[in-house]
């Protein structure tokens, strides 16, 4: 059973496994893979992270711990962009203050719902259904929210794939869901 540092090293000196197998693929299959200096780039970061990203499901994970203050941060400032325009207190300063407040418990709940709905270590995040998750998350951002085209798309995604597909073969656990 590896940990944090076999993960994470691994992703990063298998990635051009990944530049291999998506060369190929567009080479011998045709696939619309575009491996631009950008795509390769993100997807060698996507890999690297999807090579510890199945353990987010374990509390005392270095991948848990990091994620979980950034996810309550993003959740925090959510209810505070969602309550700002609804609070109108007097003096007017106070909007403000009172609109974080609400962001702060906002953050503060989404901290311990964090690992509350996490499913069980070795459960259901560590499968290929979460490893195409991922491919597909990556994909999405690439193709259409860093509006890179699909080619980039398709290569970043699967390079995510991979990566997170890697953990599990070092954890000797593939299975399908």
């Amino acid at each position: 059973m590896p940990n944090y540092d076999a993960h994470v090293l691994s992703g990063i000196v298998t990635y051009p496994v990944a530049v291999l197998i998506g060369t190929l693929l567009k080479v011998y299959l045709n696939l619309p893979i575009e491996l631009t200096t950008t795509a390769l780039v993100l997807g060698y970061a996507f890999y690297v992270l999807g090579s510890d990203l199945p353990d987010i499901d374990h509390p005392n994970a270095l991948i848990h711990r990091g994620s979980k203050p950034i996810v309550s941060v993003a959740a925090g400032s959510a209810v505070f962009l969602w309550v700002k325009d609804f609070v109108n207190l007097t003096p007017s300063w106070l909007n403000q203050v009172a609109s974080w407040l609400t962001g702060a418990l906002g953050g503060l709940a989404a901290w311990y719902l964090f690992t509350a709905l996490m499913p069980n270590h070795r459960g259901i995040v560590h499968s290929l259904l979460f490893a195409a998750v991922y491919g597909m998350l990556a994909f999405l951002l690439v193709n259409y929210g860093l509006g890179m085209g699909e080619g980039a798309g398709l290569y970043t995604g699967f390079s995510a794939f991979l990566g997170y597909t890697l953990h599990l073969l070092l954890d000797r656990s593939l299975k399908l869901v």
